[in-house]
């Protein structure tokens, strides 16, 4: 894994001037008046790696459903490139450049790796008429190999989705959030479930993502110690609300995050 270039990065990362990408700005969901957000103002920078991390049921799931327009929020704002994108559908979001993962796979079972992966790039299109007669078949086709070849399951191109592990389905999982071009990527727990090994390799691509400055990427994730290992930045939500912001050292040493996250 590249983690020390990914680290030998971040002092100069903040030292540039940076570009927000997106914003919240008092950010609110209620459901029969529990409070699942309760004035949630997040920025996130161009070519940063976001963590948000909080214990179960602290909003963080929820967080990503109110920006991607899978819920509506019930107040505050959602900005995207500077665009208010608050009440705009799933479908709009995702067209206008953010991918996202959830905590279960969205897979097609039985189509090919392949398949999954040229369908998602279709998908993207959001043109009934290019999907039939598919005008870029040749050049999706080469990104299609190159993604998969990025991921390191190219040898499974031709496998149907539902014979391949848990970790590798979160990986073609991946690829097709990235077959979009996102310029974010929100990712809810791409490690659930996924043996260490394959954990780390998921990681991995990721950390090569942002290097690379492709694009840039917000993680939920369970597994404390690899988001401070591998975060630019760490937020922590605790029953709806931002407790601490701050690099992984200031979060890593934060008293009320020890409480509420750590049980300390």
């Amino acid at each position: 894994m590249d983690l020390q270039a990914h680290h030998g990065q971040e002092d100069a990362f903040f030292d540039k001037m940076k570009t927000i990408i997106l914003e919240t700005k008092e950010l609110r969901k209620s459901f029969y008046g529990f409070h699942a957000l309760d004035n949630v103002d997040i920025y996130v920078y161009e070519s940063e790696l976001l963590g948000i991390m909080g214990p179960n049921g602290s909003g963080k799931s929820t967080f990503l459903d109110c920006i991607t327009g899978v819920l509506k929020p019930s107040g505050g704002q959602v900005f995207f490139m500077g665009e208010n994108i608050t009440d705009w559908k799933a479908s709009s979001v995702y067209k206008l450049g953010i991918g996202r993962t959830f905590q279960l796979v969205q897979l097609f079972p039985e189509m090919s790796v392949l398949d999954n992966i040229l369908g998602a790039a279709q998908e993207s299109k959001g043109n009934v008429f290019r999907r039939l007669f598919r005008f870029s078949e040749n050049e999706e086709y080469q990104k299609a190999t190159e993604l998969l070849k990025f991921l390191r399951i190219f040898s499974l191109k031709d496998e149907y989705a539902k014979n391949l592990s848990y970790g590798q389905q979160k990986l073609l999982d991946l690829g097709m959030v990235l077959m979009s071009d996102p310029s974010l990527i929100l990712l809810d727990e791409p490690l659930a479930g996924v043996n260490p090994t394959l954990g780390r390799e998921i990681i991995d691509r990721l950390v090569r993502l942002i290097n690379n400055k492709a694009c840039t990427v917000v993680i939920i994730e369970h597994n404390a110690r690899l988001m401070l290992e591998i975060c630019h930045r760490i937020i922590v939500l605790d029953e709806g609300r931002k407790l601490a912001e701050g690099t992984p050292a200031e979060i890593e040493n934060d008293e009320e995050v020890l409480k509420a996250y750590f049980g300390a």
